[in-house]
């Protein structure tokens, strides 16, 4: 397969980037965290491309990115939301938050077996833009599992050169580290993994 990188600063690049979206296939791209690989999320066979560019098991969840809060209603079940994952949202997004949240019906299980899904809303006003044009992305970090995360597309290149359809440049990324993950799927929250938003952060927001 060949593999096109081009700045994300190119004006052709949102364009491309949408319509290999909307043929199935992958691309990668910075976020204010690291570099991720996104997908089409409501083609199961854009999921298991996915997996396999990644070299990921199927029983790991693959999280969402959002462009914006009227997305999250295709993805997440309302009515079973808790209330403190709105108090993050407000507190964290856009930026270097994902929640744990009940998964929408609609969304595949080819993405989530479990009756939950990680979801996003990114800071990186390139991204933004993109998944309003695209809606929700299936994402994953670009790295083969197992390797290192990628900051930069030279390292995505690296990685997964031949491996999928595109790679949009935007530099180092700001964040220097993955994002900090909440689950928010029970009444008590559970942090699972902390990135660049600390507990502090967290328990000053929930306050």
């Amino acid at each position: 397969m060949k593999t096109q990188i081009l700045s994300i600063q190119d004006p052709e690049a949102i364009k491309l980037a949408v319509s290999i979206i909307k043929s199935g296939g992958v691309i990668a791209f910075p976020t204010d965290t690291v570099y991720g690989i996104g997908a089409d999320l409501w083609s199961e066979k854009a999921i298991d491309r996915l997996y396999q560019v990644k070299g990921r098991s199927y029983d790991k969840a693959i999280p969402i990115l959002i462009g914006e809060q009227s997305q999250l209603n295709l993805v997440v079940d309302h009515a079973a939301l808790n209330p403190q994952a709105s108090q993050l949202m407000n507190a964290f997004w856009p930026g270097a938050m994902t929640l744990i949240l009940p998964k929408h019906k609609s969304v595949p299980n080819r993405l989530s077996a479990y009756p939950t899904v990680g979801v996003r809303m990114p800071d990186h006003a390139l991204l933004l833009r993109l998944l309003t044009q695209t809606g929700p992305l299936a994402v994953t970090s670009a790295n083969r599992s197992g390797q290192p995360d990628a900051f930069t597309a030279q390292q995505v290149e690296n990685d997964l050169f031949g491996r999928i359809e595109l790679i949009l440049d935007g530099g180092t990324t700001p964040g220097a580290a993955p994002s900090t993950v909440v689950d928010c799927s029970a009444a008590e929250l559970n942090l699972l993994r902390v990135g660049e938003i600390t507990r502090e952060m967290i328990d000053t927001a929930l306050a």
